[in-house]
């Protein structure tokens, strides 16, 4: 499927049966300092620096002091190398006459970024091949809407697909 890159919509098309993709979103929306993750535990908002279905503002002032990794767990070179969120931060706000700082910053995001889609898409074949896609999808769902307002499209089409969502939770329809 060209064009489809947001992690909330892989996981839909999948659960729809689609099982091939082609975006350039992970590595476009690198180049803006933003990270791709489940980070809903985090807290959604503009003082988290954390966006909906599942970003990461490193450019926003909640970065600036967060020793943590990009995303806990992660295997990017970034992450794994101590790459912090604050760290990254900053090389990200360097003005353009550092533009080595700056270009390393978004090597080390899109890197994270496509190690992290493909950990993604290598989780729900594992869960399609296990049969437990339905689990899968319901921790999914809670990682990226904590509170449950999953957006209606991907209701809908979750439901389409069998699998209904109410109250953060996917509930497979027979």
């Amino acid at each position: 499927l060209m064009g489809v890159g947001h992690p909330l919509d892989l996981v839909v098309c999948t659960t729809l049966g689609v099982d091939m993709y082609d975006c350039v979103y992970p590595t476009r929306t690198a180049r803006f300092g933003v990270a791709l993750g489940e980070f809903g535990e985090e807290g959604v908002g503009a003082d988290a620096g954390i966006g909906n279905e599942g970003t990461l503002r490193l450019k926003s002032a909640a970065c600036q002091s967060d020793t943590r990794p990009i995303l806990q767990g992660c295997k990017c070179q970034a992450c794994v190398n101590g790459y912090t969120r604050a760290r990254l931060h900053g090389m990200l706000k360097k003005n353009k006459a550092a533009g080595v700082a700056l270009a390393l910053a978004v090597r080390f995001v899109t890197m994270h970024n496509v190690c992290y889609m493909q950990d993604l898409i290598k989780r729900m074949r594992q869960t399609i091949m296990e049969e437990t896609h339905e689990s899968f999808c319901r921790g999914f769902s809670k990682q990226l809407f904590p509170s449950g307002n999953v957006p209606q499209w991907a209701q809908d089409a979750s439901t389409a697909a069998g699998i209904l969502i109410r109250q953060n939770r996917f509930l497979i329809i027979v």
